[in-house]
């Protein structure tokens, strides 16, 4: 009995590995669907776009970008948490699903390694520093000076968890005492910081450079650890001062858990692919961001480090859990 109980279920695994694969062949055969946990306009968004355009270009596949923008990202993760994982609906989020959230959170509505099947990491990115173009802070030290002249009563506006924490951070290293509002996504922020409802905010390149070469807005100082080449008299928080000041973020692409594993690596292959086009580098370009493509493997082992590091950078600089 347990002999054939055995072979059954060998059979049977044998069966959806082979369905797996057969799938794969095919794969993609219908439209596919990128959800984005932030608003449109965003930088996140703004990548999706860019790789879905790539992707139908090379693939001959029409794909969707779908924008379930609130609540941390808490929609879109749930979103895709629980959809069908035969590989047609995508993740494509950042460190503040997958990363920041679990920490900044006493408790999430997913799991942000057992809901999801990791498939690649995309990129890395920096932040810009930026006030109005009216606003008479001019640099890094100017912002710290008047933080410090007035505990308090500065506000800055965030839409990301990368750019709250990045606040937070430099609240904790220069040691002042300012206010967070918080906002759907940096698009929305952006609108406030225009309009003078908020002081500052870090906001991704991609969002934040037509309004800094438009003259709408000022940047101050790059979050990174080096400057960008699309402003490169643009110097660092460190450089400006705060030492050992340095936040990024990250880009990458989950699927539902249980997606099959042939699936997995054929859309894998294909971002790896597009990632190194033409249209994809020259966005990276102009985004000033950086191309980090890899396996599954790695990208599950670079979350659960990343995961450590904002856990780390989250507590130091004081944020309690909401």
């Amino acid at each position: 009995m347990r002999t054939s109980i055995f072979r059954l279920g060998a059979a049977l695994a044998f069966a959806v590995a082979t369905a797996g694969f057969a799938h794969a062949e095919t794969y993609p055969a219908k439209p596919l669907t990128v959800v984005v946990p932030f608003a449109a306009g965003s930088g996140t968004d703004q990548q999706a776009r860019s790789i879905a355009q790539a992707l139908t270009a090379e693939y001959k596949v029409p794909v969707i970008v779908e924008n379930r923008a609130g609540a941390s990202g808490f929609l879109a993760a749930q979103y895709v948490a629980k959809a069908t994982p035969d590989g047609y609906t995508l993740l494509m989020t950042t460190n503040t699903t997958h990363a920041a959230n679990e920490h900044l959170f006493k408790k999430l509505p997913y799991d942000p390694v057992k809901d999801f099947t990791p498939v690649a990491l995309l990129s890395k990115g920096h932040m810009l520093l930026l006030v109005g173009a009216d606003s008479p802070i001019k640099s890094v030290a100017d912002l710290v000076a008047a933080a410090k002249k007035s505990p308090g009563k500065l506000n800055f506006g965030s839409g990301s968890s990368s750019s709250r924490v990045a606040s937070e951070l430099l609240k904790q290293m220069a040691g002042i005492d300012m206010v967070n509002v918080p906002y759907k996504s940096n698009p929305m922020a952006i609108t406030d910081l225009l309009g003078g409802q908020v002081d500052f905010m870090f906001a991704d390149a991609p969002t934040a450079l037509p309004h800094v070469k438009s003259g709408k807005l000022r940047a101050l100082a790059v979050s990174g650890d080096k400057r960008l080449a699309a402003v490169p008299a643009l110097p660092t928080v460190a450089e400006a001062g705060v030492k050992g000041y340095d936040m990024s973020y990250w880009t990458a692409v989950y699927l539902p858990p249980g997606a099959p594993a042939a699936i997995t690596r054929k859309l894998n292959e294909m971002l790896v692919k597009v990632s190194a086009s033409p249209a994809i580098v020259a966005y990276q370009a102009i985004s000033s961001g950086e191309a980090a493509t890899g396996t599954p493997e790695a990208l599950a082992q670079f979350q659960a480090a990343e995961s450590q590091k904002w856990g780390r950078v989250i507590r130091a600089a004081g944020i309690e859990p909401e």
